[in-house]
């Protein structure tokens, strides 16, 4: 299949499935945008970020926190608003404890980031050592509540945290032993703060959380053997598309339209960060084998905010179910094409932007016809 970008933005397509085992065609358009200054609009950055073939990690893949899931997911039912980047005290100037906060339209989080501390435990109980200071962290679900309790020498004693399994902070066994000099988490809810470690926290973060953390996973439907002998390779019925939504809960919103406000604070050197995400129209037109065209348009569902770097991403996704297979659409165009390079297809001729464009297709094809 040929995949036409002309969006100025990067572009790719994969197959998807329905739950109900129709094949589809998925086309992802990604722009990568500069923070813009105050008073001036977003625009596209000279260098494009890739789309993400795989899940990336901060380290070893399945043992510390995602930082971006694969840009190829069928559907999103909602738009994932993710932050990747790190926390900033104000002005500069070392502290203890930072609360940061996230807006884009009808989203807001905020929580609290702490300096590195630890368990203590002594004869009055556990508690928390004394926080140290920072300037800047990064932030990702490393740094928040949760973890292995793997610390027992028995193994029928260990345990995980599984809002977070990745995290730190966590423990069942509250034996002092155990749990003194153990590191905490960085992070945590506003007016929650972290006091024991066996309570049930909420895990605090901007960033995707894993495919297989309990959240997420209870979306992904029932694989037993009765879906083994009766349905596979299909999805189980009880599959939701919600397992495609990397984002947590509170960071999910109503597919964006542009124009939504941003608001980053502590999250950059200069404290406060506000701009409007951008307007932008991505049609998408599959041209299908018999001559016929299905025309629509991709839907924003994944924001990527990367305020270390001071760019944001925009995904826009677009999707085709299919008949038959993949070979019923030759050709997919994503983005604006001139009048001239319509009239083109439809005469069924090639189209060259300029004179100079076919005079340099004409020497090529001399070229290789002299060879």
């Amino acid at each position: 299949m040929d995949l036409l970008n002309a969006t100025g933005m990067q572009a790719g397509y994969t197959m998807g499935m329905q739950p109900d085992g129709r094949e589809l065609l998925v086309v992802v358009v990604k722009g990568t945008f500069r923070f813009p200054d105050r008073g001036y609009d977003p625009v596209l950055a000279d260098k494009q970020l890739p789309l993400v073939e795989a899940d990336t990690f901060t380290g070893e893949p399945g043992f510390s926190a995602p930082v971006y899931e694969a840009d190829y997911a069928p559907r999103k039912p909602r738009c994932d608003v993710l932050l990747n980047g790190s926390v900033y005290a104000p002005g500069g100037k070392p502290t203890s404890r930072v609360q940061v906060g996230m807006k884009v339209g009808p989203i807001q989080k905020t929580f609290n980031v702490v300096a590195d501390r630890r368990w203590e435990a002594g004869s009055a109980g556990i508690g928390r050592a004394y926080a140290g200071r920072f300037v800047t962290m990064p932030i990702s679900y490393d740094r928040a509540f949760g973890g292995v309790d793997d610390f027992h020498k028995d193994k029928s004693f260990h345990s995980a945290y599984m809002l977070n399994p990745i995290g730190k902070g966590y423990h069942r066994e509250l034996s002092g032993i155990l749990v003194d000099g153990t590191p905490m988490p960085n992070t945590e809810e506003v007016g929650n703060s972290v006091v024991m470690p066996h309570q049930p926290y909420k895990p605090m973060a901007f960033g995707p959380i894993g495919r297989g953390w309990e959240s997420r996973l209870k979306y992904a439907g029932t694989y037993d053997d009765d879906w083994l002998e009766n349905t596979f390779p299909f999805l189980p019925p009880d599959f939701n598309e919600a397992y495609y939504q990397a984002a947590p809960p509170d960071q999910q919103m109503a597919y964006p339209k542009g124009g939504e406000k941003v608001i980053l604070v502590n999250l950059t050197p200069e404290g406060r960060r506000a701009f409007y995400l951008p307007k932008v129209d991505v049609p998408v037109v599959f041209f299908r084998k018999k001559g016929d065209k299905h025309e629509t348009h991709g839907i924003t569902d994944t924001i990527v905010i990367e305020h270390d770097k001071g760019v944001f991403t925009m995904t826009w996704r677009a999707s085709l179910p299919l008949k038959k297979n993949i070979f019923e659409i030759p050709q997919v165009l994503a983005g604006k094409m001139s009048r001239g390079w319509w009239r083109a297809r439809e005469l069924g001729k090639t189209w060259y932007p300029s004179l100079g464009h076919l005079a340099r297709e004409k020497r090529r094809e001399a070229a290789e016809a002299e060879d």
